[in-house]
C-alpha cells in the first residue's frame, strides 16, 4: 500500500469516528500541514493554534473527503490552507499612529506609478492566459503560493522533473510573451 492510499483510508475511518485511526492521521500529516500554516501565518505559536483547530474540522469533515476528487494530501492541505487564511483574514488591521503617517506618505507611489504597476499586472494575467490551465496553476502554486516542486508534483501527481520542466518552460513562454 502506497502512503496516499494509506492516508486515504485513515480519513475514511475518521469519518467512522476511529479515534486511532485519527492519531495515525495526525501522526503522519501533521507535520506537512503545520507547515502550510505557518507559511500562510508566519508565527509559530499562531501556526500551532491553527492546526490542533484544522485536526478538529478533518474530524468533522472526514465524512466530506472524496477519494476520487482529489488525492488525500492534497484535501488535507486545502483545508489547511483555507483555515490559515481566514485567520489572516480575520485579523484586525494594525492601528497606526498619526505621526507614522507622514513617514508614509513619503513611500507613496505616483498615479504613473500606480497606472504603470496595474498595465503591469494586466499584461501578466495576459500572458497567463496563454498558459494551459494545469501549468498555470502549477506556476501561482510555486511562484505566487511557494509551494515546492515535490509539493506541486504531489498535488498534479506528476513527478517532480516533470514539475520542474513544467515550471522551467512556463516561466520561458512567460518571459517571451512579456517581451512582446
Amino acid at each position: 500500500m502506497n502512503a496516499s492510499r494509506d492516508i486515504a483510508e485513515l480519513i475514511s475511518r475518521t469519518a467512522l469516528q476511529d479515534r486511532a485511526a485519527f492519531g495515525e492521521l495526525y501522526r503522519l500529516t501533521s507535520a506537512k500541514l503545520f507547515g502550510v500554516c505557518l507559511r500562510v501565518l508566519k508565527d509559530r505559536a499562531e501556526a500551532e493554534e491553527a492546526l490542533q483547530e484544522i485536526y478538529v474540522k478533518i474530524w468533522r469533515r472526514a465524512s466530506t473527503y472524496a477519494a476520487n476528487q482529489y488525492s488525500p494530501i492534497s484535501w488535507l492541505v486545502v483545508v489547511a490552507r483555507n483555515h490559515a487564511i481566514d485567520i489572516v483574514r480575520a485579523r484586525k488591521p494594525e492601528e497606526v499612529e498619526l505621526d507614522d503617517v507622514h513617514d508614509m506618505a513619503d513611500d507613496a507611489k505616483t498615479p504613473e506609478e500606480e497606472a504603470i504597476n496595474a498595465s503591469d499586472g494586466r499584461q501578466i494575467d495576459l500572458c497567463m492566459g496563454e498558459l494551459e490551465a494545469r501549468r498555470a496553476d502549477a506556476v501561482r502554486g510555486a511562484y505566487v503560493e511557494g509551494y515546492s516542486y515535490q509539493e506541486l508534483a504531489d498535488r498534479f501527481e506528476i513527478p517532480v522533473n516533470t514539475m520542474r520542466t513544467w515550471l522551467r518552460r512556463s516561466l520561458a513562454k512567460l518571459k517571451e510573451c512579456l517581451e512582446r
